[in-house]
């Protein structure tokens, strides 16, 4: 019997990446059925969905350090704030 596979929507960006890879290896060996094929190839794309959102989660968070006209740190804003 296998083992159940965790639960998409609660991984971390790391585990979900390092999956999308095994599966994206196995079907590029492809060494599998058809059907085991079709199913790889749907969890990988539940990953990659996963690892996207993850990815603007963090983008949103990300902020740049300002500078004032003689370089001293003025604050922060958000990354995309040009």
């Amino acid at each position: 019997m296998t083992e159940p596979k965790p639960d998409i929507a609660t991984m971390p960006f790391e585990a979900a990446l390092a999956e999308l890879e095994a599966i994206v290896d196995q079907l590029e060996k492809g060494a599998v059925a058809l059907d085991e094929s079709i199913r790889l190839y749907e969890r990988g794309e539940a990953l990659k969905r996963r690892c996207d959102e993850l990815l603007r989660n963090a983008e949103m968070r990300i902020e740049k350090i300002t500078l004032s006209a003689d370089g001293a740190i003025k604050g922060v804003v958000p990354l995309d704030d040009d």
